[in-house]
């Protein structure tokens, strides 16, 4: 998914850059102390990240609550925009200067077995460090797990929300609850009532992009790649049903395209269309529109219809820690976040309403701050619902050419919504990823 830079309104706080699934960020500039740079020895940890509002402000309150029980703990958070963490990255490996690299590196999901793959001597194995993997979303840990083995810390959730306008649905007769544990068939046919209605879609997305395609195909499990990471799209039944599914919903009206994301945000905030479908992060973007307060009501997203192994959840966006090759005490770091990312349910609470970072960390779920009722969305819990979402999302494979593949698939969709044959479409598309791999 490409870069998304939305505004950030919860709890009554606007705070800045938030994005879907990394933002670009700005700076360079360190957080915490110390100086620019790499690993440390002693007490102290670096660590490069984005989004003074969201993943530094969250790493900086962490070595806060460490400090109560560690009061000699330095932290050193370096502003690093995502780009440039993956160029110093690509960088210290390939001059085989790994020692150049921080203690700790916040890393975006879809790149992150592709970084631990390309460069296995950058990242260390973290699966006997002490941090119980269990207490996280099993798909979101999956993102981090290469040959069996962990190699990052899951932070901020991605699981995706289906969100309307109670009042766009009241006046075509229905209500939120019609919506919930629903096939995509039963949405399309009660999307098009809508649309007859009251004259809205009920749902927008950014034309020539594939978010919503893969969003459709992590729902029912399915993926682009095999488990050796071998393109698997010609033949693949999954991903076939969604592209049908996905030009069905274009050619009824129900979903709309449009040219940018400016313009897709627009669509919810200016009321064009009745809902949306994307990760949970897309509801900062929705109350940015103050107006539609209390107009709003989120449940699960459709499933794919006669597909085994569908399910009403996906994801879409987020990332995790890694711990690198270069940290001088691995000991300091695994405890480190073992008592705060992995490990804290107090943690997520005190930067829940500033930040709006929802955790896929499964005790937080059951915390009285996440239970609490948030008036923008019809006075319902949905920050433990959310975090309930992603304890039940299918695991998918990423691999080394992810978005490579995103992008042929993105370009089949194009083709397909514009009359090409889907089959063909497909073949073209692995035949594309193929020759990006070399084969």
């Amino acid at each position: 998914m490409k870069k998304k830079i939305v505004s950030l309104l919860l709890a009554g706080a606007m705070v800045a850059s938030l994005t879907a699934c990394g933002n670009s960020g700005s700076g360079g500039q360190a957080s915490g102390g110390g100086k620019d740079g790499g690993a440390k020895g002693g007490n102290e940890l670096t660590v490069w990240c984005w989004d003074p509002a969201f993943n530094i402000y969250a790493m900086n309150e962490a070595a806060k609550v460490y400090q109560k029980d560690h009061p000699d703990f330095k932290l050193n958070v370096v502003e690093t925009p995502w780009a440039d963490i993956q160029t110093k990255l690509t960088t210290a490996a390939t001059s085989n200067k790994l020692d150049t690299l921080p203690d700790i590196v916040l890393l975006q999901d879809n790149a992150f077995q592709k970084n631990v793959l390309t460069y296995p001597d950058a990242f260390k194995d973290i699966t006997g460090s002490g941090i119980d993997f269990t207490q996280f979303a099993k798909a979101k840990t999956a993102y981090s797990v290469v040959n069996g083995k962990n190699y990052g810390v899951p932070f901020d959730n991605g699981a995706v929300i289906a969100g309307y306008r109670t009042d766009v649905l009241e006046q075509a007769g229905f209500k939120a609850d019609d919506f919930k544990d629903i096939t995509w068939s039963k949405y399309q046919q009660m999307g098009e009532e809508i649309l007859a209605k009251t004259g809205k879609p009920l749902l927008s997305c950014q034309a020539g992009e594939s978010d919503l395609i893969m969003m459709m195909l992590q729902s029912a499990g399915g993926s682009l790649f095999d488990k050796d990471g071998k393109p698997s799209m010609v033949g693949n039944d999954k991903l076939k049903k969604v592209m049908e599914t996905y030009a069905s919903l274009v050619k009824s009206g129900v979903l709309i395209e449009v040219n940018d994301w400016d313009q897709y945000v627009g669509t919810l905030t200016n009321s064009t269309v009745g809902g949306t479908i994307n990760g949970c992060w897309i509801m900062a973007s929705i109350q940015t529109a103050e107006d539609q307060s209390g107009k709003w009501a989120i449940t699960n997203m459709p499933k794919l219809e006669g597909v085994e192994g569908a399910t009403n959840y996906s994801n879409n966006g987020g990332s995790s820690w890694a711990i690198t090759s270069a940290c001088k005490n691995s000991d300091l770091a695994y405890d480190f976040m073992a008592k705060t990312f992995a490990g804290s349910t107090s943690f997520y609470e005190t930067i829940l309403p500033k930040s709006g970072a929802l955790s896929t960390f499964l005790p937080a779920a059951k915390s009285k701050v996440y239970a609490e009722p948030q008036k923008f969305f019809g006075d319902a819990p949905v920050y433990s619902t959310i975090t309930d979402f992603a304890s039940k999302i299918p695991s998918n494979n990423t691999g080394v050419y992810y978005y490579e593949a995103r992008d042929a698939v993105a370009t089949a969709i194009t083709n397909v919504v514009a009359g090409a044959d889907i089959d063909a479409e497909i073949k073209t598309a692995e035949d594309t990823v193929n020759f990006a791999m070399g084969k």
